[in-house]
């Protein structure tokens, strides 16, 4: 495994399952001090069992909700405190709600909205200073093929990560003059907890869902490591000339 991040200073939400925690992992091994955070407290706990004992040091992990902004707050100021600074943030924490557009209650709607870009955006603000700081900053956020294709039964998600997607160009040009620089990565059908425990309405129909999966190994679902080898190479100075756009890894399906 490479070193690139060796050195480097990185905080990761969602780090207790799925992506998240698949990204977490793999930064370390190539060698991140890195912050781990989630909202799931036994899912941290089970992202630092697969981490080797020696990368322990390394690691720290904080219980967060991302959609609350005082709890953001106090957790940058204590990942900070651990890391010294901050050079990359992932903000790979999301949740995803299917229902029919005419039934989804409001709750619902602003539960989604509040954690996959309200909780985007609160993250980002919260470290700014910091990236700004470290002169070579990295903000990688997680928009969706959901963002740019159409998916039934999730209108919240899709026009939550839409809007991600919008954020991620806006503060990739805005902050270009001062080192910082700012992807997008749109995963497609990835095998993760959203995946397997997504529900869909009763009488939903299913040839609507029918182009979802990509094309590469006949149409099954990409894995979470998938998605981290990505990221590393983004946020790395491998991806040093890129910045306000995305990444598409999506098995092929919006071809």
């Amino acid at each position: 495994m490479s070193s690139r991040y060796e050195g480097r200073r990185v905080i990761v939400t969602g780090a207790g399952s799925g992506i998240g925690q698949a990204v977490a992992v793999r930064l370390l091994a190539e060698g991140a001090r890195l912050v781990a955070a989630d909202v799931n407290e036994s899912g941290l706990a089970a992202m630092v069992d697969a981490v080797p004992a020696e990368q322990r040091d390394r690691l720290r992990t904080l219980t967060l909700d991302i959609s609350d902004q005082d709890a953001v707050r106090a957790a940058t100021t204590q990942a900070h405190e651990f890391l010294g600074g901050l050079d990359v943030l992932v903000n790979a924490a999301g949740i995803l709600r299917a229902a029919h557009t005419h039934d989804m209650p409001l709750e619902a709607w602003n539960k989604v909205i509040g954690v996959n870009l309200t909780g985007t955006f609160l993250m980002i603000q919260a470290n700014l200073p910091a990236l700004v700081e470290s002169g070579h900053g990295v903000i990688v956020n997680f928009s969706s093929t959901a963002a740019f294709g159409s998916n039934p039964y999730m209108a919240a998600y899709s026009a939550s990560k839409a809007g991600v997607n919008a954020l991620t160009h806006s503060i990739a040009l805005e902050y270009v003059k001062k080192g910082l620089r700012a992807v997008n990565i749109v995963p497609g059908g990835i095998s993760t907890g959203i995946t397997s425990g997504l529900e869909l309405p009763a009488d939903a129909d299913w040839t609507l869902m029918a182009r979802l999966p990509g094309w590469i190994e006949g149409g099954a679902l990409g894995k979470p490591e998938d998605i981290a080898g990505v990221v590393a190479m983004a946020a790395s100075d491998d991806g040093r000339y890129m910045t306000g756009t995305e990444l598409r890894v999506d098995g092929g399906a919006l071809m």
